[in-house]
């Protein structure tokens, strides 16, 4: 039997952010360019009624809202092992958009039980190698894991990967002190607990391999992109152009592939419009 496949996304707003507007822009650009590709979502916000066909599920936040009271919202990402549907299934941000078709990474990601990408890329297509961000990985000897886009299958490796994530996800201050005494982040990091993870487990050779530049994203954190002066946003640096095609220019370089391009107010009437004519929503 054909194992199911699909992306899953969580979406809990915030005061100040719209997560669930970023992934129904996720959503239309998956739509866009990888055909018949499965998408659900995971969130109890509410889903403009015209955005609910792009995806296949809705599923509520499982159990008790473990992010009621926070900002940040990432107090009830490991539990998605748990509300996935799929067989196998490729986790992403809601910050993201996808520009080609990305139905090829499946070959790939067979190959693994669970695999986090540890390269990212500037959007001028350089390997991003400056720690700026990361300085807790680097201090702390952690692995460069960015749960921006990772895959699972529903097997036991990711199984026991996600249940010593809810063990730190819930105690993060005692694991931090333990595991990230350097640097000590003063909130959770979902990026920072899954390290962590992994080096209790001694899996890291399991689930990523930093030799390779593949499965990659472009990252556009400011301060990484190999500036001489960065500024704190980096719209402020790069103009932004997209055509009818929602094809997207960042400055004179066409990107492609998976763009994490991090900043809320890169998602602006315009951009959603010319996604809905595109995919008729």
């Amino acid at each position: 039997m054909t194992p199911s496949r699909g992306i899953f996304v969580v979406a809990q707003n915030n005061k100040t952010e719209n997560y669930v507007e970023q992934a129904c822009l996720l959503a239309m650009s998956l739509h866009a360019t990888t055909p018949d590709i499965k998408i659900s979502i995971n969130t109890n916000d509410e889903i403009p009624d015209e955005y609910l066909k792009l995806f296949d599920n809705v599923i509520p936040i499982m159990w008790d809202d473990d992010a009621a009271r926070s900002e940040w919202k990432i107090e009830n990402r490991w539990k998605v092992y748990h509300a996935s549907p799929y067989d196998e299934t490729i986790v992403m941000d809601t910050d993201i958009l996808v520009l080609q078709d990305i139905n090829f990474l499946w070959d790939f990601y067979s190959n693994y039980d669970l695999f986090f990408t540890s390269n990212v890329y500037t959007y001028r297509k350089e390997l991003v190698t400056s720690d700026y961000y990361r300085k807790v990985f680097t201090a702390n000897d952690l692995p460069n894991l960015y749960s921006g886009l990772y895959y699972f299958k529903k097997t036991d490796l990711p199984l026991e990967f996600f249940e010593y994530l809810r063990l730190v996800t819930h105690n993060w201050e005692l694991f931090y002190g333990n595991f990230v005494p350097k640097q000590y982040p003063k909130h959770p990091s979902f990026d920072v607990s899954c390290a962590i993870v992994a080096k209790i487990m001694g899996c890291v050779e399991e689930i990523t391999n930093p030799t390779i530049n593949y499965p990659l994203f472009v990252h556009m954190k400011p301060k990484v992109q190999n500036w001489s002066n960065p500024m704190n946003r980096w719209q402020d640096t790069v103009g932004v152009y997209i055509n009818d095609k929602c094809s997207v220019k960042l400055g004179n370089h066409l990107q492609n592939g998976i763009l994490h391009y991090t900043e809320k107010d890169f998602v602006t009437p315009e951009i959603m419009n010319k996604y809905r004519k595109l995919v008729n929503v």
